[in-house]
This record gives structure tokens, C-alpha cells and sequence, in this order.
């Protein structure tokens, strides 16, 4: 099987492993890119948990909450410069009023109705516009948090103290978390997971029941990379979100965050 140099480009972008080492996976798992990230795991060579490779695009994210919603946009345009112009900025914000007042909840409907005025500010800047993102958090006190037009984070808790679920907002912001606690972590995901832990501790030569100790142990890690709750709080690293919550007697409900340029 011929493996092509753009497979092996993106493989390598998604793992960081050397082109080599890249190019055996994939012609191991005859191209399958999933399973190839997998395998380098196993190898223990590459730490990757994502299997979506990420590029860098232009535009801002937008926001906006009325009564029990909020919405989250992103805006793509080809350069920083356009990203900053205001008829490029009014157009994000004249699309999330229009969204929340006529309760749009559906990224296709939002293109078709705007697709007239997107092909107007095209012609005016230049430049090739695409509502590419939007997404609707339901509920009571909902928060929203814009770090630099470039990542933008919903909230929905139980709580009315603005200060307390901005901070957790901006931990969402900076910290990334995929799923709100491990409940909430498909049961695939960590399943997969699971398996590749467990083949590469059985690996070293571990008896199946350590190797199975030091896949817990490991599998605690992975959820507090990746799920909310478990994360360390960025504004107290001796604490979790969790901890945090519980001693402000906050219940969070859901989260959306938005970052510029994820595919």
C-alpha cells in the first residue's frame, strides 16, 4: 500500500512523532489514521488523546445570552487584518442577536438566512467569509467568557455570582477540558483508552493484575486531563474544579467552549 506524504504530514502534526516512525504506523494500519495514533500510543512513542488534527484559521468568536440562552459563534475570514474590521465584526454580532431573538438553534438555518448579506460583505472586503461554527446552551444563569475574539466559553450553573463562574469559565478557557466529569466521557473513548494503557503496562513485563493497578492509576490521569471536574484549578493548583464548585456551593450544569480554527 502507497502511503502519501500529506497522510504522513498530518499524522505527524497530530502526534509529533517522526516522519519514520509515522509512516510505519500507517502502513501497519493500512492508512487508518484512528487506529495508526493508536498504535504509536501502544509504542509508546506519541501521547496524543486527540484525533483531530487542529490548524490555525482567522476570524473571531462571538457571543451572546438572552434570558435562558446563550450562543457561541465562530466567524472564519482568510486574514487577521479582516478579523479586526468592523463590518466583519458587526456581521458576527448582527448574526447571534438575530440567532437569540428568533430562537435559531441550527447552524444550516443560520447560513441560509444570512447567506445574501455573507456574499455582500465578501464583494465589500475581499475576502472569503464562513459562518462556520454555532451552538445554543439552554438553561437559568448561563455566563458567557471572549478571551481575545479567539476562544470563547458558555456556562450554564446554578449560581448568580458573575465573579465565581467567570473564573470557571476562564478555566475553561485556558484549560481545555473535552467533557464536563468521566460520566460524561463516551463509553468508547474510554474503553479505547483503557486497552492502550493496558498494552503498553503489560508490555514492560508487569503481571496482568499490577498492569491492571497502573491502568487505574493512569486512567484517573486521563480523566483529569480531560474532563472539567477532575481538571486542577488554574486559579488554585491545590484544588479541583470540583473542589472549587463544592465549597462555593456552585452545580455546573454544562459548558460549551469554542476555539478559533478547531476542525
Amino acid at each position: 500500500m502507497k502511503i502519501s506524504s500529506k497522510l504522513v504530514k498530518e499524522l505527524r502534526s497530530i502526534t509529533g512523532v517522526g516522519i519514520l516512525d509515522c509512516k510505519k504506523a500507517l502502513l501497519k494500519k493500512k492508512g487508518d489514521i484512528n487506529s495508526s495514533i493508536d498504535y504509536l500510543r501502544k509504542q509508546g512513542i506519541s501521547k496524543a488523546l486527540n484525533k483531530f488534527s487542529r490548524k490555525t484559521l482567522q476570524g473571531s468568536i462571538f457571543s451572546g445570552i438572552k434570558k435562558n440562552i446563550g450562543a457561541l459563534l465562530e466567524l472564519n475570514c482568510e486574514t487577521d487584518f479582516v478579523s479586526k474590521d468592523k463590518y466583519f465584526i458587526n456581521f458576527g454580532n448582527k448574526i447571534i442577536q438575530t440567532a437569540l431573538k428568533k430562537n435559531i438553534d441550527n447552524l444550516n438555518d443560520l447560513r441560509i438566512l444570512f447567506e445574501s448579506e455573507r456574499t455582500n460583505l465578501v464583494s465589500i472586503i475581499g475576502e472569503n467569509i464562513k459562518i462556520s461554527r454555532f451552538s445554543v446552551l439552554i438553561g437559568n444563569f448561563i455566563n458567557s467568557y471572549i478571551h481575545r475574539s479567539r476562544i470563547g466559553v458558555l456556562i450554564q450553573s446554578n449560581s448568580s455570582n458573575d465573579i465565581l463562574t467567570k473564573n470557571i469559565a476562564m478555566h475553561i478557557a485556558a484549560s481545555k477540558p473535552l467533557y464536563l466529569n468521566p460520566e460524561s466521557v463516551p463509553k468508547d473513548i474510554v474503553l479505547r483508552e483503557q486497552n492502550i494503557q493496558l498494552s503498553m503496562s503489560t508490555q514492560t513485563g508487569k503481571s496482568h493484575s499490577i498492569a491492571k493497578k497502573i491502568v487505574s492509576g493512569r486512567m484517573k490521569k486521563f480523566f483529569s486531563e480531560i474532563t472539567l471536574l477532575k481538571q486542577l484549578f488554574i486559579l488554585d493548583s491545590k484544588k479541583t474544579v470540583e473542589d472549587f464548585l463544592l465549597e462555593n456551593k456552585i452545580i455546573l450544569k454544562n459548558f460549551l467552549r469554542f476555539e478559533m480554527g478547531e476542525v
